[in-house]
């Protein structure tokens, strides 16, 4: 689990570089498909990572509109104030939460029940689609986007009994 929360966390990274040679007319510019827009797509993928753990610990849930965060470096805050919670339940994760229970009460009364170990996986594709939708708007701008490559990042080394 962890090894694909900080493969996400880390092409995050890469793609807010990206985002800097970029004028700001352009990462707010609306566009087809996922939430809108390039900035609007990053604040999304870090609200629903740390949203997403927030209510797997019973915790409130950010509640926030975009609009407060229309800039890059209002992104990339929000992003470095949620990682730490995100990033201590990513490293408390262990075998033992995998079938825990969360029932998600809905406004129209109805009740569906999860697996943490199934809502995880969920936050670590939902970030994984969104950075597609990026690559497309990237080559749409003629940059290059950054690499959704797992190989070649390194994440391989903090492995137990791994030997280089």
């Amino acid at each position: 689990m962890e090894t694909f929360f900080r493969y996400n966390w880390m092409v995050r990274e890469q793609w807010y570089k990206w985002c800097e040679e970029i004028p700001e007319e352009e990462l707010l510019k609306p566009r087809t498909g996922g939430v809108g827009g390039i900035l609007k797509t990053l604040f999304h993928i870090a609200d629903v990572e740390w949203s997403w753990i927030m209510v797997m610990e019973g915790k409130p849930d950010f509640q926030e509109d975009f609009a407060r965060y229309s800039s890059l470096q209002k992104v990339r805050e929000l992003d470095a104030k949620f990682r730490p919670e995100v990033e201590d339940f990513v490293l408390a994760w262990h075998e033992g939460l995998e079938r825990n229970v969360f029932v998600d009460e809905r406004s129209d009364g109805s009740v569906v029940t999860d697996a943490w170990g199934e809502i995880m996986r969920h936050v670590i594709a939902h970030e994984i689609h969104h950075t597609g939708q990026l690559s497309v708007w990237a080559r749409e701008l003629g940059k290059q986007p950054p690499s959704a490559n797992v190989i070649g990042k390194g994440l391989a080394d903090s492995l137990p009994g791994l030997r280089n």
